[in-house]
């Protein structure tokens, strides 16, 4: 079982940054791929980024590519979220998952978080 907590959202203007980040629990986190996703109101969840077990070429939707960037710190189960130049497109519930499988979907995915919320004033 693998527990995971997210935190570092908040109320942001528009053009700022925010760092979230996902803790997890359990030993098996290094073997885990990690994804981000996030669910605006009215709206369907939505993928974000995923970055695999060894950190390498993490990858993006298109409306954040540029913008955001995912890593990951294996020795302390944590994987980040860094948002710059936010827009208030980007205000949503935003949520990491972590899978077993290679490939990254809302559907593939075997854990979730509970969620942070991000906010963009324009």
């Amino acid at each position: 079982q693998v527990v995971l907590v997210e935190s570092g959202g908040g109320l942001v203007q528009a053009g700022g940054s925010l760092r979230l980040s996902c803790a997890a629990s359990g030993p098996t986190f290094g073997s885990l791929n990690m994804g981000w996703f996030r669910q605006a109101p009215g709206k369907e969840r939505e993928f974000v980024g995923a970055i695999i077990w060894s950190g390498g070429s993490p990858y993006y939707a298109d409306s954040v590519k540029g913008r955001f960037t995912i890593s990951r710190d294996n020795a302390k189960n944590t994987v980040y979220l860094q948002m710059n130049s936010l827009k208030p497109e980007d205000t949503a519930v935003y949520y990491c998952a972590a899978s077993v499988r290679d490939l990254i979907t809302i559907a593939t995915m075997d854990y979730w978080g509970q969620g942070t919320q991000v906010t963009v004033s324009s």
